[in-house]
């Protein structure tokens, strides 16, 4: 929160990565003064390049942080930021729900964070640094039988 570094907001694309009992497949983010939210727990995904297709970005950003081919995530929920009254413009961030076996799981490589690691929903609920959209996002992913 002390840092004075450049953030650029844009479009971005994250990753629902559900395992097979329920469990979300977490990231922990570098303590890196020129990211959003370092030090939290987030979900893994990215921003998207200039003219690159939603569902390109996503499976681009999966391999290069975790080494992990998808080849059809399911779109979940896209938040939309509009902050043009502040004078930043307007962001999306694109949901995709992404189902993993545990046999793929253990063969993860993680590329990019300080670490990974599976929680439950309820766990991700009482973690004190979470990124606030993405725990939102869970909320809703997690509690989707209750909503109509």
């Amino acid at each position: 929160m002390t840092s004075m570094a450049t953030l650029s907001s844009g479009d971005s694309v994250v990753a629902l990565i559900v395992l097979e009992d329920g469990g979300y497949l977490m990231q922990l983010r570098d303590q890196k003064p020129d990211i959003f939210y370092p030090g939290h727990w987030g979900l893994f995904g990215g921003a998207v390049d200039s003219g690159e297709d939603l569902l390109e970005a996503i499976s681009r950003e999966l391999e290069e942080e975790l080494d992990l081919k998808v080849s059809s995530p399911v779109y979940f929920a896209n938040f939309v930021f509009d902050l043009s009254p502040a004078g930043i413009g307007s962001f999306s961030r694109r949901f995709y729900e992404v189902p993993l076996a545990y046999a793929e799981y253990k063969q993860l490589k993680l590329r990019e964070g300080a670490d990974m690691k599976v929680f439950t929903g309820r766990e991700i609920m009482l973690l004190n640094r979470v990124v606030p959209c993405d725990t939102l996002a869970i909320w809703h992913h997690y509690k989707r039988h209750r909503l109509k």
